[in-house]
């Protein structure tokens, strides 16, 4: 009998030793850290949970506040959301044209890390920018290629630019039906005149805005019926005072001598909005993120937006892709981590949480492939309308076409301020011309050494 007790004890005291044994190992498990080698530190999985700490620079065209103020909104909501990441917005507003502003960042060793980047092939060839990133590419619709290969992500796709008008000032014009042809717009210029207010006001300050009247005589009468022109004018197949240009130019310099407000060149752009709300002028020939700034000076202020017609009364508007948005720079690229954020970044960009606030703000056309929408005004809406138009032929910019047709970097700004100087001295078309042609061939040369 004892002899049982004994063993039954013994059986139960080998249990509870068992059981202590394997609560003190899981103890030891979970909260003991395990024994490290000498002169290794210890690592534990909290520490692996912790993100590490990144920054890098931006830099974007500021010249338009409604788009400056979209990406700093951007920005913020992404650093709050990612704590660890800093951003340094490089960006300012500045009358100077955002080519130039890039390549001084870039003299004084402040080329961004994540960039806007509107004239790519310059940027590729001198190596600042890296190729876009393969795991990307699928955010986007349409990404066009410079030289084979893809650089950037479109922040936007391309817009047509057109006349904005204060509905008021055609009424009191008796202006009751909008124009079908270049001819009829002219003729409402002449109603305007009539009136006592000026026509068309026009940010001549700024140098980027001249390439709005510009283009769209260009369009009209050289590049809708041939976008290889820059490529043949740098064969020197064709010339600056071949008979299309000189027209296009022509009408240029009648518009502005005898339509556009007299204060142009001392105009910025972000005055525009306010000049026309006030009733001091009646038109702009602006694209569509100029919307919201319109809206925002006056709530109230009544206006419409149409595609100018050309003498035929056909529609030719910008609306072809372009390779130009969100590019990584090439130093960036060295850095894994940066990369990385840097991507995240533009992923968090192009989230319809995010990019529909954007293209509000912009009035934007979506460059996504997910369908991203949002609340559109009447005036987007007809300039929707225009870019989903078969009929309305869509082209680029002097400045935007790339490959072959990609002209001399340098030439862009030195005609558009050529043109300045051709309307403010009331000079021969023909013989400003031949300064074009002169100048392109020089630059061609240069740029081929």
């Amino acid at each position: 009998m004892i002899r049982q007790t004994t063993l039954k004890l013994t059986v139960l005291l080998l249990v509870i030793m068992t059981v202590l044994t394997a609560c003190g190992g899981n103890n030891k498990t979970a909260n003991t850290p395990a024994p490290q080698e000498p002169g290794k530190e210890q690592t534990t999985d909290v520490a692996k949970d912790v993100p590490k700490d990144v920054s890098f620079t931006v830099g974007y065209a500021a010249g338009d506040p409604a788009t400056k103020v979209a990406i700093a909104n951007t920005i913020k909501a992404f650093t709050a959301a990612n704590p660890h990441i800093k951003i340094t917005d490089l960006s300012e507003t500045t009358s100077a044209a955002y080519l130039d502003w890039l390549k001084t960042k870039d003299a004084v060793g402040e080329f961004p890390d994540l960039v806007e980047m509107r004239d790519t092939k310059i940027f590729a060839d001198a190596g600042k920018i890296a190729e876009f990133p393969e795991d990307l590419k699928s955010l986007f619709k349409v990404l066009p290629e410079v030289d084979g290969k893809v650089w950037n992500a479109p922040l936007s796709s391309t817009a047509p630019q057109g006349i904005i008008y204060s509905k008021k000032a055609y009424a009191d014009a008796g202006v009751t039906e909008l124009p079908k042809t270049y001819g009829e717009f002219l003729a409402i210029q002449e109603k305007l005149l009539a009136t006592g207010i000026s026509p068309i006001v026009v940010g001549g300050k700024d140098i980027f805005h001249m390439g709005f009247w510009l283009n769209k005589f260009l369009i009209d009468d050289v590049y809708a019926a041939d976008p290889d022109w820059n490529s043949k004018k740098t064969a020197k197949t064709v010339s600056f005072t071949d008979a299309n240009v000189v027209q296009a130019m022509t009408d240029y310099q009648e518009l502005f001598s005898k339509y556009v407000d007299k204060g142009w060149l001392s105009t910025g752009d972000n005055q525009t909005a306010s000049i026309l709300v006030s009733g001091k002028a009646a038109q702009l020939f602006s694209g569509t993120w100029m919307f919201t700034q319109i809206a925002e000076a006056d709530p109230s202020f009544e206006f419409g937006f149409y595609a100018l017609p050309d003498r035929e009364g056909g529609v030719k508007v910008l609306g072809l892709p372009s390779p130009a948005g969100w590019s990584l720079s090439a130093e960036a690229a060295k850095d894994a981590d940066k990369t990385e954020a840097i991507k995240s970044f533009i992923r968090f960009f192009f989230e319809a949480e995010q990019y529909s606030p954007y293209l509000a703000s912009v009035s934007g056309v979506p460059s996504t492939t997910e369908n991203v929408t949002y609340e559109v005004s009447e005036q987007m809406q007809a300039a929707l309308d225009i870019i989903a138009d078969p009929n309305v032929i869509k082209s680029l910019a002097i400045n935007n076409w790339w490959g072959e047709n990609q002209i001399p970097p340098q030439f862009r700004n030195w005609y558009y301020k050529l043109m300045q100087d051709l309307v403010a001295k009331d000079a021969d078309v023909l013989e400003y011309m031949k300064a074009a042609d002169t100048e392109y061939d020089s630059e061609v040369i240069v740029n081929a050494q």
